[in-house]
């Protein structure tokens, strides 16, 4: 099987490039795409093993994939359970194949940027706009996780939990570069860890970023409230998931302590702290 030399970003900790793919994954993939003209890895992300734009002659796709024989290779599969609920706010699953060792999924290719978080962002009505369109998503009869289990874990009784119930569908992850915007339009990828739960949840995540983007908490709140749904939280549920994101972005340091995470958990505190509550 000839191989297409990545031309984009190097190995990044766990991240593999195109060329790392074995010789079935690669001829299982270009089976579906046809012949492959160039590989280029995404300098972002962090979830999947492998991220890499390919240009075909019928255009480009994005795949993503990990190992068969890693333990969290079944976000590949919630990944592609969720997306046809998701469409058009995130880009449409082509395929998804399994050969030589890896689980890999082609998704239309959507051209755009990461989002900018920071104070002056001309970026920040388009993340509105999209957290309040993802708000009113109503989740899948799918098995997902529930917000009141995933977070409630971190609250000193697990049962205040339930302030986090909801039948919305949960993104979660509001790192900007899982939502990208661009001349199309603006869109949400990377869907591994979706959670049912209140509409209000990713309003709540991305406080955290816009701290950690150079908001204080009083701003990164106003911004949140911007979404519609925010509305429809109480002040005790808030309260509650303030600690919760607070002790999980602990946990995350504890595990896996860098500049980003260190800043992150920082940022989680500031907003616990604002809110009056202390984890």
């Amino acid at each position: 099987m000839h191989k297409v030399q990545d031309v984009g970003a190097p190995r990044m900790g766990r991240r593999h490039i195109w060329d790392d793919l074995t010789s079935e994954a690669m001829a299982a993939v270009t089976e579906l795409t046809g012949p492959i003209l160039r590989a280029a890895s995404a300098p972002d992300g962090y979830t999947s093993q492998i991220a890499v734009r390919l240009d075909t002659e019928s255009g480009p796709v994005f795949v993503k994939g990990m190992r068969q024989d890693r333990d969290d290779v079944w976000t590949q599969q919630r990944e592609a359970a969720v997306n046809p609920y998701v469409v058009p706010l995130g880009p449409r699953m082509l395929w998804q194949v399994t050969a030589g060792g890896w689980d890999l999924i082609g998704f239309e290719h959507v051209d755009g940027r990461a989002v900018d978080h920071s104070p002056a962002s001309p970026d920040l009505p388009l993340v509105v706009e999209t957290l309040t369109a993802l708000s009113r998503i109503r989740c899948p009869a799918l098995t997902l996780k529930e917000a009141s289990r995933r977070w409630g874990k971190y609250l000193d009784d697990r049962a205040d939990g339930a302030l986090f119930k909801g039948s919305a569908l949960v993104h979660s992850d509001m790192n900007p570069s899982n939502m990208l915007t661009g001349e199309t339009g603006t869109y949400l990828v990377d869907w591994p860890m979706a959670t049912r739960g209140a509409p209000w949840i990713d309003a709540a995540c991305w406080v955290v970023w816009l701290i950690f983007a150079g908001h204080t908490p009083h701003t990164a709140e106003q911004w949140a409230a911007k979404v519609p749904a925010w509305a429809t939280a109480c002040a005790d549920a808030l309260d509650l998931f303030a600690v919760a994101q607070a002790r999980y972005w602990q946990e995350t340091v504890d595990a896996h302590a860098n500049k980003v995470t260190l800043k992150l958990r920082e940022a989680a505190s500031r907003w616990a702290i604002h809110r009056h509550v202390f984890p």
